[in-house]
């Protein structure tokens, strides 16, 4: 473990309120600023503050990951990429269960109210009150403690990656910490809209929850497809990791997805029967999993890539 990434997980493992924002920001920027690079903090319209650390102009990749952090829910997030009608399963089992605590409490305010002989329009506010309420619990709460993967694992392989680039490999790359993913990729939609024809043909590639399993998911964007062979080039399977990188049938919702050459990148985990990729723990407090050969492999991986494309230059 590297002295950043210990530094992180001791001093800004939680990101979530302005302030964990701000001081982690203030690290990122001592951190990038002593190592030569240039950062700017880009705020946005929807609130979001992404860091960006090197010139985007002249990097041939650009490496990203969300560094905002989520609220605790009592339910994982589960994801299968290879495998949509049963991600989609899981999230109307979730939502038939949130709705049915929404209106169960709905109908237990309502009855205790019932001897007040309340207005129709009253019980109305009522009614939007609790479900406000609900909503805001689950995805506004309290701030999870525990995003070894989710994603602490992303910030912290980009930060071993700024250190281990050469001084003119440095020229050669960037790198965004976005803001707001949590949030439906809010950071990364607005850097989108600023920076549009500079990421038009530009690789990106996002890191996001990459420490909890063995497989490393690649999955490209229609315009990162030409870019497969120098990927594989470089993030090759080892006796650690498998990689495994693909350009359809595969959903991994994050925010390379708002990137015409985007790249997104996930450490799954697989079923012993039917070898089903997935991912869990994710917004629980059981997302302590920091699989530190993990980010050694994608940490020599991009600075592989970063040689590469200077070599095809």
């Amino acid at each position: 473990m590297t002295t950043t990434t210990r530094t992180v997980f001791e001093q800004y493992q939680v990101r979530k309120t302005k302030r964990q924002k701000t001081a982690f920001i203030d690290y990122v920027t001592r951190v990038a600023t002593e190592q030569g690079y240039s950062v700017q903090v880009e705020k946005s319209a929807l609130g979001a503050r992404n860091i960006v650390v090197g010139d985007l102009e002249k990097a041939k990749v650009v490496y990203t990951a969300h560094y905002d952090t989520c609220a605790a829910l009592p339910f994982p997030n589960l994801i299968t990429p290879k495998n949509f009608p049963l991600y989609l399963l899981y999230q109307l089992v979730i939502t038939a269960v949130i709705l049915a605590v929404m209106f169960g409490l709905i109908w237990l305010v309502q009855t205790a109210l019932a001897p007040l002989n309340l207005l129709p329009r009253t019980l109305y506010f009522v009614r939007l009150a609790v479900m406000l309420i609900v909503l805001l619990a689950l995805f506004n709460g309290p701030a999870n403690k525990h995003t070894a993967n989710d994603n602490t694992s992303g910030v912290t392989v980009l930060l071993d990656v700024m250190a281990a680039l050469s001084a003119e490999q440095r020229e050669q790359a960037a790198f965004v910490f976005f803001d707001l993913e949590e949030s439906g990729t809010l950071g990364s939609m607005s850097f989108k809209r600023k920076h549009k024809q500079t990421m038009c043909e530009k690789l990106l590639i996002n890191f996001d929850c990459v420490s909890d399993g063995d497989t490393m998911l690649m999955v490209l964007k229609k315009k990162a497809v030409p870019f497969r062979a120098v990927l594989e080039a470089a993030f090759p399977t080892t006796d650690a990791v498998k990689a495994e990188i693909v350009d359809h049938g595969v959903f991994y919702p994050s925010d390379q997805a708002w990137f015409p050459c985007g790249v997104g990148v996930a450490a799954l985990k697989r079923t012993k029967k039917r070898g089903i990729l997935y991912m869990d723990r994710i917004h629980t407090n059981r997302d302590t999993v920091y699989r530190e050969e993990n980010i050694a492999y994608l940490t020599q991986g991009a600075v592989a890539l970063v040689s590469q494309l200077q070599e095809e230059a």
